[in-house]
Parts: C-alpha cells; structure tokens; sequence
C-alpha cells in the first residue's frame, strides 16, 4: 500500500519560513492581478497610466505583478487616483486596526 499524506508530512515536513514567503509572494501577485483586471475594465493601457502619474511604463508592470515593496506610497495613491479609487494604509497591531495614510 502507498503512503498517506500523514507519512509524506513526517518525512517531509517542509519549511515553515520558506512556505510564509511563497504564500506571500502569492497574495501579493493575486493582489497586483486585480489592479490590471480593473485597469483593463478601464480601458487604460499601462503606458497611459504611466504618464498620468509620471513614472515609466516599467514601473507600472512591476506594481501589477505585486512588486510593491519599494514603492512610494504616493504613487500607490496616484494610481489609485488613475483609475478612480482611493488607497487606504493600515496598521494593526492585535485587534486594532489604524488607517495612517
């Protein structure tokens, strides 16, 4: 008989810190696919969302794969602004939440 998933999991346990980071980098790419469905529901092209906010095209495909990390909250904001929505930043600490920008 073949093994179980219980087996294959003592066996192969996996790494805890590589499995956040794999489900993070997830999120982030769901998250940015978003951005480009709405863009598109917009009709605006990436090259025309650039020029609203003055960065290069370049920059707006990072921000649409989930390449957010060092990016400006202001352009965020702008980009937001660009396709008619707002940006909200928060912080939580325990089980409270505190909109900061």
């Amino acid at each position: 008989m073949g093994k179980t998933l219980e087996d294959l999991l003592v066996e192969r346990p996996g790494n805890p810190e590589v499995q956040e980071a794999h489900m993070k980098r997830m999120l982030a790419e769901v998250r940015a696919y978003k951005l480009r469905e709405l863009r598109e529901m917009m009709a605006l092209t990436q090259t025309d969302v650039a020029e609203t906010l003055s960065v290069s095209q370049k920059r707006i495909s990072e921000i649409e794969r989930g390449q957010v990390d060092f990016t400006k909250v202001d352009t965020l904001r702008r980009y937001a602004d660009a396709l008619g929505g707002s940006l909200k930043v928060e912080v939580t600490v325990g089980d409270e939440t505190y909109q900061i920008a």
